[in-house]
């Protein structure tokens, strides 16, 4: 119940975000070219540019966001590695000590 419950909520949200941002582009008609230090860009209207901002700044969060995962997740499996290797020499350790007792 509440699976379909977030869903829709999801779902409500994407709709309404999708339509904010139509009805933005369109009261945002205005052509403007943006002036980089070597290159001119073509006149594209103001919403373009802003949408394309917003979208190119989700999306390379996302992306380092999820090479840090990784990143945190190679190193989490080698210290499990290196622990168990650990835990191991010290049983060893343990049972040749109780033998020597």
């Amino acid at each position: 119940m509440l699976a379909r419950l977030r869903k829709f909520l999801i779902g409500l949200v994407v709709i309404l975000l999708i339509f904010f941002a139509l009805v933005f582009s369109l009261n945002n008609q205005v052509q403007v070219s943006l002036n980089f230090l070597v290159f001119r860009t073509p006149a594209f209207g103001v919403a373009i540019w802003l949408i394309s901002a917003f979208v190119l700044g989700g999306v390379l969060g996302v992306a380092l966001t999820s090479l840090v995962a990784v990143r945190q997740s190679v190193a989490r499996r080698q210290l499990a590695r290196r622990l168990e290797k650990t835990e191991r020499a010290l049983d060893v350790q343990r049972s040749e000590r109780t033998k020597v007792l």
